[in-house]
């Protein structure tokens, strides 16, 4: 297998802290994103650049000129960007309501927005060697939209919306877009409970107000029954890095404990979808 440039965001911690590690250790040079390397990030900044072949960058994924910075000094040294993971993503809980406007565009500018910057800007590398893989991690929770994740469901449909389209658009161009959609991991971000602004609504959800408590209490004892192992999602990025271009799925669902009906529901999708593709003569584009 050919070594390649591979640049991961969000990898102070969980899913991409993991990736960045087990891809690093199979000779491929990384370029690991992250905020704040010299304050709070950075005991983790060090423990990644102390690790053969793995550079860390300091970048701020809701600007647009931090990300063209970062993956133009990718491409000035290594002369391209073979496979862009996105990673990095952010959640608020709370009833939908709660939400204000500012806490919405707080989520879709790092669950949309940012992948949609670092796309946008390895694309042309990509496109002018006619090879590449885009990785973006969704979840579960993009594929059905759960009550009291309703903001955060929203968010990960919109990557998942980008992210098909664009599986069709770039494979005629020798450019792979793969989905990856993570369960209920005991990752840090799943460890952290953050609620929405607005609080002033919940006394008119009093019919309700115990559910949310409900949701995390069964999704913790799920977590502690299952014991999921987030090396599971590293290894399935991995798997992604290292399959040959043009045969890697769509979708890839890494859940011990609600994946069976994602998987469900995608087969489904699927199937459909190509009809619909056929049916707008676009039929090709399945091959």
């Amino acid at each position: 297998m050919s070594k390649k440039v591979i640049l991961i965001t969000g990898t102070n911690s969980g899913f991409g802290w993991l990736t960045v590690q087990s891809v690093a250790a199979l000779g491929h040079k990384v370029y690991a994103t992250m905020r704040d390397t010299k304050g709070r990030n950075a005991e983790k900044a060090n423990a990644l650049s102390a690790l053969e072949n793995v550079t860390v960058l300091d970048v701020n994924l809701t600007d647009d000129d931090s990300v063209k910075q970062a993956v133009d000094s990718v491409i000035a040294k290594e002369g391209t960007v073979d496979v862009l993971v996105n990673n990095a993503g952010f959640s608020l809980n709370g009833v939908a309501e709660s939400f204000t406007t500012a806490d919405v565009q707080s989520i879709f500018d790092i669950n949309v927005f940012a992948p949609w910057r670092f796309i946008k800007q390895v694309l042309p590398a990509m496109r002018k060697q006619s090879e590449g893989l885009i990785i973006n991690i969704t979840s579960g929770f993009g594929r059905v939209s759960f009550p009291f994740a309703t903001v955060y469901s929203g968010s990960k449909f919109g990557l998942e919306g980008i992210s098909e389209g664009l599986h069709y658009e770039l494979k005629r161009l020798g450019i792979d877009v793969a989905i990856l959609e993570p369960g209920a991991f005991p990752t840090e971000m799943n460890q952290k409970t953050n609620y929405a602004s607005d609080q002033s609504v919940f006394e008119g959800y009093d019919a309700i107000a115990d559910l949310p408590n409900k949701m995390i209490n069964a999704l913790g004892a799920l977590i502690q029954a299952h014991n999921p192992n987030p090396q599971d999602v590293a290894d399935a990025i991995v798997r992604l890095i290292e399959a040959e271009n043009g045969t890697r799925p769509l979708r890839t669902v890494v859940d011990p404990i609600t994946g069976e009906f994602i998987e469900a529901a995608n087969k489904a999708v699927a199937e459909h979808f190509g009809k619909g593709l056929t049916t707008f003569g676009m039929g090709e584009l399945l091959n």
